[in-house]
């Protein structure tokens, strides 16, 4: 139900303006002179404001004014007398939506009213349109039928209807923002944005003013008031993904706003009302990055709450079938191809892998395979797939000294493990350590060591 805010200082006109807007639908609030309006305008959120251009003390172009410095998307409709209209021209210069003349007929008050919120409505769905747009789902649907799948679905039906805090983990490439997606679609928020950001892939000067909006002349660069994500998602959902690469001096903002429920933009001292649900993501281990002081102890309990763990792709292979057919179909329809599916060699090559990128590099290998494809099935040759990537058993030819005990023989064998896992991890990433320890989910100084005991280099 949109807010509007009636401000008005003689009272028949303000009790008739209730009257016709409160049958109309509208939640409605009056103020009896300007400077009340301006108060409440400062201290509460309104979807539009309706104003009288004359009024002692404070004039409809002052409420106009303070409407703008708190947000400059809201549309303010000035009521004026005939012989004011040149006043009301003018105002609609410093951004005032439409001006009506008294006395007026309520029905096109009306009319005005509902196109102004229509105006604000396809502007804010234009921005949340626009970062859809930017954005490459790597599946619109969850698939899968493994048990660690089932687990996970079951945890998300059973927490999308709440709003509680929920810490998506994964390694990348396992789809967290799809998961992320679907307890929005599920949760009784779904009719209300979802809006998602990437805290590793904006500099960290500029992350804050992405997250909280900005004022104009906050910074050199602001040359306009910018609504941030948090004032954008409203009452749906706001994804945080790669949280784990979020400063400190920005987890401390953070976490006021998850405990206050309140927010400033850059630049500015009035406080926002925060309505939107979070849910968290991240690929690396939140609990060695709190002993190493990298990530805030009291931000990590806040979003903690609901813990989910999203199953890399080599844990859950028996889903590598059904996987790879939804991407055949996806490819061969946008390249018009003729195939029907997978050879018998080719789904076994597939299975056969250990997908240290995961879900994201399963579809772009068979996106490649359907580019080569000139038959009506997909071959083993088609399946592009290095040969140091290859998954072979990890403890081939790995056998026990006479009389080595059980433990003894265990450690060994986990070491082995670990370290065919960290050579397949640093192939993928090129040798990148960096990347290979968020991978990992382990510090970059454990990686080092490991890298080290195990001759790696």
């Amino acid at each position: 139900m949109n807010r509007i805010l009636i401000v008005e200082d003689k009272e028949g006109m303000r009790h008739m303006l209730e009257h016709v807007l409160k049958d109309e639908g509208f939640s409605v609030i009056s103020a009896t002179n300007g400077e009340e309006g301006i108060a409440r305008v400062e201290n509460e959120k309104f979807d539009l404001v309706l104003t009288d251009l004359k009024m002692p003390r404070k004039s409809g172009l002052d409420v106009l004014r303070a409407v703008k410095e708190t947000d400059s998307r809201t549309p303010v409709i000035l009521m004026t007398a005939f012989g004011t209209v040149e006043d009301a021209v003018e105002a609609m210069k410093d951004g005032a939506f439409d001006f009506i003349t008294k006395p007026f007929d309520p029905d096109h008050l009306v009319l005005l009213i509902r196109r102004a919120l229509e105006k604000i409505h396809l502007a804010t769905e234009n921005l949340l349109l626009k970062e859809a747009a930017e954005y490459r789902h790597g599946l619109p649907t969850i698939i899968g039928k493994s048990t660690a799948m089932e687990h996970v679905s079951q945890m998300i039906q059973q927490v999308a209807p709440s709003d509680t805090t929920i810490l998506i983990m994964g390694e990348s490439g396992t789809g967290k923002e799809l998961f992320a997606r679907a307890i929005h679609s599920l949760s009784p928020r779904h009719d209300n944005p979802f809006v998602a950001i990437n805290c590793a892939a904006i500099p960290r000067e500029l992350l804050e003013s992405e997250l909280f909006g900005h004022e104009k002349g906050a910074f050199t660069s602001a040359i306009g008031q910018k609504i941030g994500k948090f004032e954008l998602a409203g009452n749906g959902t706001i994804f945080l993904d790669e949280i784990g690469d979020m400063d400190l001096a920005l987890q401390a903002k953070l976490l006021r706003v998850l405990q206050e429920r309140e927010f400033e933009r850059v630049g500015s001292s009035k406080l926002i009302p925060m309505r939107a649900r979070i849910i968290a993501a991240t690929n690396q281990n939140l609990q060695a990055k709190m002993e190493e002081k990298h990530f805030r102890e009291d931000l990590y309990y806040r979003i903690h709450v609901f813990p989910i763990t999203i199953p890399p792709l080599r844990d859950r292979l028996e889903d590598v079938p059904l996987l790879a057919q939804y991407f055949v179909d996806k490819y061969r329809q946008e390249m018009k191809k003729p195939i029907e599916g997978l050879s018998k060699g080719a789904l076994q090559k597939l299975q056969q892998y250990h997908y240290p990128g995961n879900v994201r590099e399963l579809q772009n290998t068979i996106e490649r395979a359907v580019i080569l494809c000139n038959s009506s099935q997909i071959e083993s040759q088609h399946i592009l797939i290095q040969a140091s990537q290859r998954s072979t058993p990890p403890l081939a030819g790995f056998k026990a000294t006479k009389g080595e005990s059980l433990k003894a023989f265990s450690t060994k064998a986990m070491q082995q493990v670990e370290a065919n896992y960290i050579r397949e991890v640093l192939a993928q990433t090129g040798g990148n350590k960096t990347q290979a320890a968020k991978v990992l989910q382990v510090s970059y100084k454990t990686l080092l060591t490991k890298i080290k005991d195990y001759g790696l280099e």
